[in-house]
C-alpha cells in the first residue's frame, strides 16, 4: 500500500465529538508531533516495528521517552503499517497499570475502538493514535478538543505554500504563513461532524489574501472513497473558505 497521503494534496477530517474522536487522512504522524501544542512527555508504542525503544517489564511493551522521539520521527513509520500509541507522564506510572487496563489499551490499538474512554488517571495520557497506515486514515482521541484545534490550524499553515514578495533590491523572500488561530478553527466544528476536506491544490492566492476551500464530503472509512467523493463535491463551489488577510495577517473562517 503506497502512501496516499503524500500524494493527495487534502486534509480529511471527520470529528466525532461525543466519543472524542478524529478521523482524518492526510495528517502523518510528524506534522501531529510538530503542531500539538502540548508535546507528549513519553510514547507507550502499542503497535510499532521501531527498534530504538525502551523496554518495560511491568506491560512487555517498548516506549519512547522524550529524549529518543526524534528518532522515531526520523523513522518511517507508514512502513510499520498499523502505528499505535498513548502518551504517558512517568515510566512508574506503567508500573502501576493493572491487568484490566492493560488490557483495555491492547484492546483498543488491536480492534481500534475502546471498551471505555480511553484516558487514565494512572497515565494521565492526553491522546491515543492509532492508524494501519499512517496519514492515509488515522483516528485520534484528544482528552482535549483545545488541543485538535490548535494542532489542525499549525498543520494547514504548514501545509500552504509561503506567499514570496520582491524586496528594495529586487530579489524574492518568503513570508511565513501565520498559524490559524483555534477558534477560528473551532467554528468548523459543525461541518467537521459531518466530514469535510480541505484542498491545498485549490488554494487561491493574491496580494491581498489567500483562500483554503472547503468541502463537506460525509463521514467515511475508507480513504479512496473519501477521495472520489471529494472529487466529485469540488466541482461545484465549496462549502466553506478559510481567508487569510495578508496584510493584517488574519484568518477568517466564511461558511456559505
Amino acid at each position: 500500500m503506497k502512501n496516499q497521503a503524500a500524494e493527495r494534496n487534502i486534509i480529511y477530517i471527520h470529528m466525532n465529538h461525543t466519543a472524542r474522536y478524529i478521523l482524518s487522512s492526510g495528517i502523518q504522524f510528524s506534522d501531529f508531533m510538530k503542531a500539538i501544542p502540548v508535546k507528549p512527555s513519553n510514547l507507550l508504542l502499542l503497535k510499532h516495528q521501531f527498534d530504538d525503544g525502551y523496554y518495560n517489564m511491568h506491560t512487555r511493551l517498548n516506549f519512547v521517552t522524550s529524549e529518543n522521539v526524534e528518532q522515531l520521527l526520523e523513522d518511517d513509520v507508514f512502513r510499520y503499517d498499523e502505528f499505535c500509541w498513548t502518551d504517558f507522564s512517568d515510566e512508574e506510572e506503567l508500573n502501576e497499570l493493572t491487568g484490566q487496563e492493560l488490557a483495555e489499551l491492547l484492546y483498543l490499538s488491536h480492534i481500534k475502538s475502546p471498551l471505555r474512554p480511553p484516558f487514565y488517571r494512572m497515565l494521565g495520557n492526553q491522546f491515543f493514535y492509532l492508524t494501519e497506515g499512517d496519514g492515509t486514515f488515522n483516528k485520534t482521541y484528544y482528552k482535549k478538543w483545545e488541543h485538535f484545534f490548535a494542532m489542525i490550524g499549525v498543520v494547514i499553515s504548514y501545509r500552504m505554500n509561503p506567499g514570496r514578495e520582491r524586496t528594495l533590491f529586487g530579489r524574492r523572500k518568503s513570508r511565513p504563513i501565520p498559524f490559524i488561530p483555534a477558534d477560528i478553527i473551532q467554528i468548523l466544528s459543525g461541518q467537521m461532524k459531518e466530514g469535510i476536506v480541505f484542498s491545498f491544490d485549490k488554494v487561491t492566492s493574491d496580494r491581498l489574501k489567500m483562500e483554503v476551500p472547503i468541502w463537506v464530503v460525509g463521514d467515511f472509512m475508507d480513504s479512496d472513497e473519501m477521495y472520489d467523493e471529494y472529487l466529485q463535491q469540488s466541482r461545484r463551489a465549496p462549502d466553506g473558505r478559510l481567508v487569510l488577510d495578508r496584510k493584517a495577517g488574519e484568518w477568517q473562517a466564511l461558511l456559505e
